[in-house]
């Protein structure tokens, strides 16, 4: 793909947002941070993911490639690992099949353990930072990733 048709189908890049994800105040400010157009639709892992359209006209959807999975807060991010670990570890088997201070009752030294683990087992990134940039940041994730696909494929 050369420099042109990179930038030509970088530039189609659409969000896809989870469908389970809450329309809430904080989300529509984190989508109009990412700034890209976007659409609704079921993920089977992650919160937000992107699709672009190449010059052909083939539409390209990576959200069986890549996915940002966003917590609000160490607490959720807890709960994930704690109440709700059989249910999260399922959606990380998906998404591996297809490609501190907090309230919560878990030890800090079990959060941590249980990050690590998930980093190395999973092959993930987990990124922290303020709810006021995450917007920015998801954009970045998925804009980066898409390139890079797009950079080492042979479309």
């Amino acid at each position: 793909m050369n420099t042109k048709e990179l930038e030509q189908a970088l530039s189609t890049l659409t969000l896809i947002v989870d469908t389970r994800e809450h329309d809430t105040e904080s989300s529509r400010h984190r989508i109009r941070n990412i700034s890209f157009p976007y659409i609704r639709q079921k993920l089977d892992f992650g919160d937000y993911s992107c699709k672009i359209t190449l010059a052909d006209g083939k539409d390209i959807n990576f959200s069986d490639i890549f996915a940002v999975e966003r917590k609000m807060n160490l607490d959720e991010l807890a709960l994930c690992f704690g109440a709700e670990r059989d249910r999260f570890e399922r959606e990380f088997i998906r998404a591996k099949d297809k490609n501190a201070r907090y309230k919560s009752r878990m030890s800090p030294n079990a959060l941590v353990a249980s990050m690590i683990t998930w980093l190395i087992r999973y092959d993930c990134q987990i990124i922290m930072c303020d709810e006021l940039i995450s917007g920015r940041i998801i954009k970045e994730i998925l804009y980066r990733e898409t390139k890079n696909y797009l950079n080492n494929s042979t479309l």
